[in-house]
């Protein structure tokens, strides 16, 4: 009878002592029994999206890190520097696409996984003029996870879009916000224009530059590139260059290690009303070579000297370019950039009053 009262009695007090840390916590706060700790979360159908967007991403998105050397204007002091970026698997051979501007003053390259783990990058190739390029590291097959290519052109404004990269060097960070607008232009840092760019209003900071832009289906439709804002912070305008642009180029880099742009050998314009007249061509150059004509070089007598000039009323003025007008300088850039070497393209010109069309086919650009 004695021990039959010593086990209800130590029932009782394990119950007291369950309900007392249940409900009592010294910090004010209850703590829920396992069982209820494990339930599953209820989530909205927006937060559902977003979990499963990160939980299937974040392990193909890495964190970059360079180091490059700064030197003072007259070479006398320089001082080691430190950079960092995103990127995205490309595939298992440990190909990794980023911006161009991410890596392009770096001496050396180290990526870090979604496992903290450390790998060597070597460049593949580099594509200044669109801001990209392909990088790679020798890792286990196991730890890399390819990212999947989205399509741009599906895309639309008011779509809401997951941004995932390493502001400020806080890896894999999931920010997120719509497509703010479509088809906006970006010039790079040699000067060059990107069309068809994306805006989006999700959070983009240093550090994101090179990761993906995402749709609800996980799918990389754009790369980050740029923030519009003060002190380099994100204020609401980030833009990415589109994945149907960035895929092709980043098929040509890991192929050949550099992109093929098309050159017409037309060096400078005038611009004019009614489209761009040629100022100087290259006289070995496929547009000289397809019979387009700048000005012409005429000898004028003036206080008993000889001068040449040039007389530009003989110059072709340029209309349209495969059927796109073009009416200023980034147009002509866009309408050459977005060709290989060897494409051949029809210039529409207008030549003494008379319309008439010359196709040119284009060299390799040396840019």
């Amino acid at each position: 009878m004695r021990r039959f009262t010593s086990y209800v009695a130590v029932a009782f007090v394990a119950a007291s002592l369950t309900w007392w840390v249940s409900t009592a916590h010294p910090s004010g706060l209850s703590i829920a029994p396992p069982e209820a700790q494990d339930a599953p979360i209820d989530l909205t159908g927006e937060e559902q999206v977003s979990v499963g967007v990160y939980k299937n991403v974040n392990r193909s998105v890495v964190n970059i890190t360079i180091h490059s050397v700064a030197s003072d204007d007259f070479g006398m002091f320089s001082e080691d520097r430190q950079g960092t970026g995103s990127g995205s698997v490309l595939d298992k051979q440990g190909n990794i696409v980023t911006n161009y501007h991410v890596v392009e003053e770096a001496r050396q390259i180290s990526v870090t996984l979604f496992d903290g783990s450390v790998h060597d990058a070597t460049r593949v190739g580099v594509d200044p003029n669109n801001d990209l390029a392909v990088i790679r590291i020798s890792a286990p097959a196991d730890k890399l996870y390819p990212i999947t290519w989205g399509d741009s052109n599906r895309l639309l404004v008011g779509m809401r879009v997951y941004a995932i990269g390493n502001p400020f060097g806080l890896d894999r960070t999931l920010t997120t916000g719509i497509v703010s607008s479509l088809n906006r232009t970006m010039r790079t840092e040699n000067h060059r224009i990107i069309r068809g760019v994306i805006q989006t209003d999700a959070a983009i900071n240093p550090g994101n530059s090179g990761g993906p832009l995402l749709n609800h289906q996980g799918f990389m439709i754009g790369i980050t590139t740029a923030i519009i804002g003060r002190a380099g912070q994100s204020a609401g305008i980030g833009l990415a260059i589109p994945s149907n642009n960035a895929k092709r180029i980043v098929e040509e880099l890991i192929k050949s290690g550099h992109v093929s742009h098309g050159d017409s050998g037309i060096i400078s314009v005038y611009q004019m009303d009614g489209g761009l007249q040629i100022a100087r061509l290259d006289p070995d150059g496929p547009a000289a070579k397809a019979g387009l004509r700048g000005p012409e070089m005429r000898r004028v007598r003036r206080s008993g000297m000889v001068y040449e000039r040039p007389d530009r009323s003989k110059a072709d003025l340029i209309t349209a370019v495969d059927g796109q007008a073009v009416r200023t300088l980034d147009d002509l850039l866009a309408a050459i950039d977005a060709k290989s070497a060897g494409e051949k393209v029809t210039f529409h010109i207008i030549r003494d009053g008379k319309e008439m069309d010359a196709v040119v086919q284009l060299a390799e650009s040396t840019d």
